[in-house]
């Protein structure tokens, strides 16, 4: 069974029973600051699970994009990923009982006309009760007892019950499904509400169903040629492309292509939802990743496919992910400017290394190793492989640099430049105040003409100026600039009113709202939108915690001095007002 197969009859299977098929969310989580990325499925309905009304219905189910970095270092070996991909089905308001939950995953898992997985192979848990505050969830062993076939059932403590994500949040014991030993899928009973305090409450909403089963490990189930998830056509495109150049075998030659296989993935789908390489955050793993690939490919004399390779993930993952045939030339882009980047610095960054080994021998101080890091790039990983590290020292000092660069980021003004920490004029308020209106025309000025895949990168307004970034691979041609200025113009010739509400978030996305994507946004946000003279077409509608005018009118004349590049894949223009 091929890997298109399986969603195909994930999909199927679900929507026959009254769920609808959500696009997966973006890998930088919207409702969930407590993580860097997405880990799994359930955190973009998570509101629905506590009241919220959803505008999917009471029934859903996603493939989504996940991110997990707590197994970057043993990734290479048979069963670790970073980047995966997760089935799931939601259900909220007790809209799906216990008994349909796991009635359904049996009968998705063994029969015939879906996996056809042998009923020897499977094996259950449910949960025993033993936290504080719950009981042993006999209603699900009742249930499980009745699945023909099923002998292998047992009751489990804390890994039986699930949530929150983040400090607080719906949660609830589990079923879990092995197969062959290997956990599959994770069916969720949210019943309780998760304070911070961590006490329990019952969920007023009802009972609510959210189960994650790992596209990856079901297809190696499936896949009876495959001894490992690198033997599935999940991944085999990519190994075999990496074998053409590298028709030597072994452990070692083994393990390098797992690791460029699996880092190349999830770097690509994080460059298409907009991470950039950097030494903090999302960056930061991004930058590691590729790094650390960018090792391997040297390690194993096959550089010279690094594109190939990016282009294989691109084609194998783009019918279904189709951000990432809209972005592959920025990926491609941005990619190769990090590896040129690095493989510059990697050169000198080995002759320090050297002299490093030379005066310490086998041992590295976890300050040393950061300065290796810090100066030339070289990856923990990679000095971790020439020397031992002190690696709470190497993450202390790490945690210091980050602290540093928040702190400076917070001194300066925020994308409105209106930080209740600076000292403003009122006149100078007014007319930051008439830029950040103008921004966001400009930015919808540039979705019209240059396509849907605009997203800003950041903007900085002052006085005399509004500098907005956004993605795109190339000039503007001086027709597209004249096009941008005059329809921004002609919006505010029209002097159009600019609606200002506060929404809950998801009203606000499934309204359309355009949301900045580096942002983390509480439930409740602010929203502006604005209209055509005859209401029959949004201008403009984004999600903004800044100050703006109540009509367009009172922006003024927009002109734009300079379009230029910001960096790789990121276009700035640089306008001003009169």
């Amino acid at each position: 069974m091929t890997y298109s197969e399986i969603r195909e009859k994930f999909v199927d299977f679900f929507k026959a029973k009254g769920h609808r098929l959500v696009p997966s969310a973006s890998l930088i989580p919207m409702h969930d600051a407590s993580v860097l990325l997405t880990v799994a499925g359930m955190q973009q309905f998570k509101p629905y699970f506590t009241g919220e009304p959803s505008p999917y219905g009471d029934r859903a189910i996603s493939i989504q994009k996940c991110f997990r970095t707590s197994d970057i270092d043993e990734v290479g070996d048979d069963s670790h990923l970073t980047f995966f991909e997760m089935f799931g089905n939601f259900a909220f308001n007790g809209s799906v009982s216990k008994d349909e939950a796991i009635q359904w995953a049996w009968e998705f898992l063994t029969s015939p006309n879906h996996m056809g997985i042998q009923a020897s192979r499977l094996s259950a848990t449910y949960y025993d009760g033993s936290r504080v505050g719950t009981r042993a969830d006999m209603t699900a062993q009742e249930i499980l007892a009745t699945l023909i076939g099923l002998t292998d059932i047992s009751a489990q403590g804390e890994d039986n019950f699930w949530g929150p994500t983040g400090g607080e949040g719906p949660c609830g014991p589990t079923v879990e499904f092995y197969i062959d030993g290997v956990e599959v899928w994770n069916i969720v009973f949210n019943e309780y509400y998760c304070s911070v305090e961590k006490e329990l409450t019952p969920l007023s909403s009802g009972l609510g169903i959210d189960t994650g089963m790992g596209l990856e490990r079901l297809l190696t189930a499936v896949t009876e040629e495959a001894g490992n998830m690198y033997e599935t056509d999940a991944f085999l495109p990519i190994i075999e492309a990496i074998h053409k150049h590298v028709p030597e075998v072994g452990a070692e030659i083994n393990r390098s292509m797992k690791i460029i296989a699996d880092h190349l993935r999830g770097s690509v789908f994080l460059l298409s939802d907009h991470v950039r390489p950097s030494n903090k955050e999302q960056g930061y793993i991004l930058r590691r990743l590729l790094r650390r690939a960018i090792l391997h490919l040297d390690k194993l004399r096959v550089l010279p496919a690094f594109d190939e390779l990016l282009e294989v993930i691109i084609t194998k993952y783009g019918d279904f992910y189709p951000e990432l045939l809209t972005e592959k030339d920025m990926i491609l882009q941005l990619a190769n400017l990090e590896k040129d980047k690095f493989l510059k610095t990697m050169v000198e960054g080995k002759k320090e290394l050297d002299k490093l080994l030379a005066s310490h021998g086998n041992k590295s101080s976890g300050e040393d190793a950061f300065n290796l890091f810090a100066t030339y790039g070289l990856p923990l990983d990679f000095i971790k492989e020439e020397t031992s590290v002190n690696e709470d020292e190497f993450n202390k000092k790490f945690q210091q640099h980050q602290d540093i660069s928040r702190a400076g980021v917070k001194s300066k003004f925020g994308g409105h430049g209106l930080s209740s920490g600076a000292t403003v004029s009122s006149a100078d308020r007014q007319k930051i105040t008439r830029f950040h209106t103008a921004a966001h025309l400009l930015h919808a000025a540039l979705i019209k003409f240059l396509g849907n895949e605009i997203k800003q990168a950041g903007s900085d307004l002052s006085v005399e100026r509004l500098r907005f970034d956004f993605t795109f691979p190339r000039a503007l041609s001086p027709e597209e600039k004249t096009l941008v200025e005059d329809w921004v113009n002609k919006q505010i010739e029209s002097n159009l009113p600019v609606k200002h509400e506060t929404i809950k978030l998801t009203d606000a996305l499934a309204s359309g709202a355009v949301a900045f994507f580096k942002e983390k946004y509480p439930d409740e946000v602010e929203m502006y939108t604005i209209l055509s003279p005859d209401n029959s077409e949004v201008v403009s509608k984004e999600i903004c915690g800044g100050p703006h005018v109540t009509k367009t009118g009172e922006i003024g004349k927009f002109k734009i001095v300079k379009e230029q590049s910001s960096s790789a894949g990121v276009r700035r223009i640089k306008a001003t007002i009169d």
